[in-house]
């Protein structure tokens, strides 16, 4: 492959050196997947959704080795994001399931939650059928999509999560992926499924997390099919190593009634891109998708979002936030669709970004795609520097500069953490913007010189 000399050998490699590798229906699947990749290749600038990413130069000269199973590594617990303990939680150290670092026991019943290698090995049968339902052909032709099929043809390990109809899980369930451990650099493909049945609860807790300094390159898919008035909140926290590269796409299906609330920060990797496609099947299905991200150095994050209102009487509401600072850039392309026979459609989507440096970029492409004519929709995207009155009135108040600026941002960007309905994941969260925004506050007192209020 000529634009990523290992992904050649490991297309080349064969089934059988894969999870589920002796089952037809998934040999035959992966086979399919490889060969619209070749055709293919990584996804690149001129293709429109990829314009603002350039994925193959942040690859160029870069190498890695495919994940391997290791000696247990020494890591004596997983990092704790709150004080309570999920219910259960699945740990993955390089995209490889750590049964010693996971805790399952406390699940109810009516809930299955297994790594994929576990469950191809154990019930593919629980797989057969929903592994790849919402990935639309693995991307089919479409070479905006071939992350897709290079994930369906080399998918390693992954959460599943399962819950029966009627199922309300009582507390959260984390999905923990540790990174830059490895003594090499290291390429995975994790493919996540969750399932939940009518009436089905959940919340789901997905850590993103750089413990080490090996930057690797993961390309992860992410299926959710909610049933008939089910119910998942979805937190993603990326905090991936500097030198890693994440990759992930995820799609979702929400039935009648159904509703997903998502909420993203973004924090970590070299170059990261988040992208995520919705279909709204259901009438009064509802989704929430928000998010923040904080990049400074020459951080690229690319968050592309897209959603499918296909029925009557379906809402969306999205917001996504960012501080940029050095030279950072931000992608942001979000896309709500209304179908013809979409009527009473509710969709509102909101990019606003803050310049903490005149070498920050965004680029902001939010769009609308109507054809319906009783909707109500809007979008919007600002972005620019912080606001010059709002500072001066907190300088007034006996702040210094670096206090009041740090407020500010903090302010600005809690209004979207706010938005997530489980309060109890709002201190971690704020407490990653504060962290972050302590560093911008050192760095901007060391320019210049110990001076404060500069």
């Amino acid at each position: 492959m000529r634009d990523l000399p290992v992904l050649s050998g490991l297309l080349d490699q064969g089934p059988l050196a894969l999870p589920g590798g002796t089952l037809p229906w998934l040999s035959r699947r992966r086979a399919e997947a490889a060969e619209r990749f070749r055709a293919h290749g990584l996804p690149n600038r001129r293709l429109e959704a990829w314009k603002y990413t350039d994925l193959p130069r942040a690859l160029k000269d870069r190498e890695y080795l495919p994940a391997q199973r290791q000696e247990p590594v020494s890591l004596d617990a997983v990092p704790a994001l709150i004080a309570e303990a999920p219910l259960a939680r699945l740990v993955f150290v390089d995209g490889l399931y750590r049964a010693e670092l996971s805790a399952t026991a406390g699940l109810p019943e009516g809930v299955r939650l297994l790594s994929l290698a576990q469950a191809l090995e154990r019930e593919p049968a629980l797989l057969e059928g929903r592994l790849g339902a919402l990935t639309e052909g693995d991307g089919g032709d479409d070479p905006q999509q071939s992350l897709l099929a290079l994930n369906a043809a080399l998918l390693d390990d992954g959460l599943v999560l399962l819950v029966e109809p009627g199922v309300v899980v009582p507390g959260r369930i984390e999905l923990v992926q540790l990174g830059g451990l490895s003594e090499r650099p290291v390429f995975h493909c994790p493919r996540h499924l969750v399932v939940l049945g009518a009436g089905a609860r959940a919340t789901l807790v997905e850590r993103i997390q750089g413990l080490g300094p090996t930057g690797s390159l993961a390309n992860a898919v992410t299926e959710i099919d909610l049933g008939a008035g089910a119910s998942l909140v979805h937190l993603r926290l990326q905090e991936a190593g500097a030198e890693a590269v994440e990759l992930a796409t995820t799609r979702g299906s929400l039935a009648a009634d159904a509703r997903y609330e998502g909420f993203s920060l973004t924090l970590g990797a070299a170059l990261s891109r988040h992208e995520l496609l919705f279909a709204l099947v259901g009438e009064g299905a509802h989704i929430a998708l928000n998010g923040a991200y904080l990049l400074r150095g020459t951080q690229h994050g690319d968050t592309t979002t897209r959603i499918e209102h296909r029925v009557p009487n379906t809402s969306a509401s999205e917001t996504y936030k960012g501080a940029l600072d050095d030279a950072a850039r931000a992608v942001f392309q979000g896309m709500i669709l209304v179908e013809r026979d979409a009527q009473k459609t509710d969709g509102r989507m909101l990019n606003k970004t803050l310049l903490l440096s005149d070498k920050a970029e965004i680029d902001s492409k939010p769009e609308l795609e109507i054809y319906a004519d009783d909707v109500q929709c809007a979008h919007g995207a600002t972005a620019g520097e912080i606001d010059a009155d709002a500072l001066f009135y907190l300088r007034s108040r006996g702040l210094d500069g670096r206090q009041a600026r740090a407020l500010l941002i903090e302010a600005f960007l809690a209004e979207a953490i706010e938005t997530l309905s489980d309060e109890a994941l709002h201190v971690p969260l704020l407490a990653r913007v504060r962290a972050w925004l302590q560093v911008a506050s050192e760095k901007q007192q060391g320019a210049s010189g110990g001076e404060a209020g500069r």
